[in-house]
C-alpha cells in the first residue's frame, strides 16, 4: 500500500508535464468548440503537422526555437485552409474539417518522409531543462496573451460570432474573419502542442494526433465541470487545470490490474462521458428540488390543504 502511493506521487509530476503539454491542444479545441461553436476535426492532423515540422526542421539543423515557431505557423495555416473552405466555400464545417484532415495526412508524410523522425540525441527546447517548468511558464504566458487578445474588438467579435453569429453581423462585423481567425488559431496551438510533444517525447510519428479532439474535449468538459463558466480569463484556465486533471486521471486508471496501456481510447471515452453526464444529473436534481421548492411555497401562501377539496363541494 504505501509503495503503491510512492509511485503514484513519484509520477503525479510526470501526469501534471503531460497535462500542460496538451493543454495547449485543449485550449485550440476550446478555441473552434466552445468559443466559435464550430466543430474542426483538422485538429487530429495539425497536431501531428506541429509535431512534424518541429521534429524534421530540428534534425536539419535548425534552431529548436525557430523550429517550434515554423510549427506554429504550419498549424495556423491548416486552420486558414479550413477556415477558407468553410466561409469562401460554402462548405459545411463539419465537412470542411474533415477534408482537410484528410489532405493534412498526405502533407503531413510529405514533410516527414517517412512513418516517423527521431530526436533522440538532438538538442531540443527541453535539452537541460525541466519540461515542467518550462511548460508551466509557456502555459501562463499563452493564458495572459489569449486573455488581453479576447478582450481586444477583434477578440470580442470572435466570441460574439459564436453566440450569435447573425446579429454580431448586423452590427457591421465580417463574420467570415472572425472565424478564420479563431480556426487558424486553433490549430495554431494545437500544432505548437505538438511540436512540444515530439520535443519532450524524443519523435514525431504519423499517427501521434489521432484521438486528439477527444482528449481536447475531455480536457475542456473536464475543466468547466472544476471550475464552471465564469469570465475568459478563468475559462481559459479551467482547459489547461481540465487537461492536467485528465492526465491524472488517466495516470490513476492505469494502476488498474486489468487495464492496458492500449485501453486508452476507452479510458479517455469513459471520463468523458462522465464528465457530460455528471454536470447534468446536477442540474436536474437541482430543478426537481426547485420545482418542489416552488410548488410548496405556492400551496403554502395559497392556503391550499387536501380538505379544501371537500370544503368546496
Amino acid at each position: 500500500m504505501v509503495s503503491t502511493l510512492l509511485e503514484l506521487l513519484a509520477s503525479t509530476p510526470k501526469a501534471i508535464e503531460l497535462g500542460l503539454l496538451y493543454g495547449l491542444m485543449a485550449l485550440g479545441v476550446y478555441i473552434t468548440f466552445r468559443i466559435l461553436d464550430f466543430p474542426d476535426l483538422t485538429v487530429d492532423q495539425s497536431f501531428t503537422t506541429g509535431g512534424a515540422i518541429a521534429a524534421v526542421m530540428i534534425t536539419a539543423g535548425h534552431a529548436p526555437w525557430v523550429a517550434t515557431l515554423a510549427a506554429f505557423g504550419g498549424g495556423v495555416a491548416a486552420g486558414a485552409c479550413t477556415g477558407l473552405l468553410h466561409t469562401k466555400g460554402k462548405i459545411n464545417g463539419l465537412l470542411s474539417g474533415i477534408l482537410m484532415m484528410i489532405a493534412l495526412y498526405s502533407i503531413n508524410m510529405r514533410i516527414l518522409k517517412a512513418p516517423n523522425v527521431s530526436l533522440i540525441n538532438t538538442d531540443t527546447l527541453f535539452t537541460g531543462v525541466s519540461p515542467l517548468y518550462f511548460m508551466l511558464i509557456i502555459s501562463v504566458v499563452i493564458i495572459l496573451l489569449l486573455d488581453i487578445f479576447f478582450k481586444t474588438n477583434l477578440g470580442l467579435a470572435l466570441r460574439a460570432t459564436g453566440d450569435n453569429e447573425r446579429m454580431i453581423r448586423s452590427f457591421g462585423a465580417n463574420t467570415d474573419i472572425t472565424k478564420l481567425v479563431g480556426i487558424s488559431l486553433s490549430n495554431g496551438l494545437v500544432a505548437l502542442s505538438g511540436a512540444f510533444i515530439a520535443q519532450q517525447s524524443g519523435f514525431a510519428d504519423i499517427s501521434m494526433g489521432i484521438g486528439m479532439i477527444v482528449i481536447g474535449l475531455a480536457s475542456v468538459i473536464i475543466g468547466e465541470a472544476i471550475i464552471g463558466k465564469r469570465s475568459i480569463f478563468w475559462a481559459i484556465v479551467s482547459v489547461i487545470l481540465g487537461s492536467v486533471v485528465y492526465r491524472i486521471v488517466v495516470m490513476l486508471a492505469y494502476r488498474i490490474p486489468w487495464l492496458e496501456t492500449s485501453d486508452l481510447k476507452i479510458i479517455t471515452a469513459v471520463i468523458v462521458i462522465l464528465a457530460l453526464l455528471i454536470p447534468s444529473t446536477q442540474r436536474k436534481i437541482k430543478q426537481k428540488k426547485m420545482a418542489k421548492k416552488r410548488t410548496a411555497d405556492l400551496l403554502s401562501g395559497s392556503g391550499y390543504t387536501g380538505k379544501n377539496i371537500g370544503g368546496g363541494l
